[in-house]
């Protein structure tokens, strides 16, 4: 499943990244923010009406991400700690 299918407050690990082309800057700009394999992840909050952005915490850090970037992360569900 991708970041955005993650039900809120439900740890997940992450698999990978997916990137468009080979010089994609969101996937690369994604791993450099820390989403990389292994990593625990969590969305926090989404936006009323399930808009943008997702609150996501990814290890102790938070961020905003659009839909659009959270789909790119490919995730899985389970004990993250």
């Amino acid at each position: 499943m991708n970041l955005c299918q993650l039900p809120p407050r439900t740890p997940g690990l992450v698999d990978a990244v997916e990137a468009v082309g080979s010089h994609d800057p969101i996937a690369r700009r994604l791993g450099e923010l820390g989403f990389v394999p292994g990593e625990p992840v969590e969305v926090v909050a989404l936006a009323p009406f399930g808009g943008d952005p997702l609150l996501v915490r990814v290890g102790f850090t938070r961020f905003a991400l659009r839909r659009s970037e959270a789909a790119r992360v490919q995730v899985s569900a389970g004990d993250a700690a």
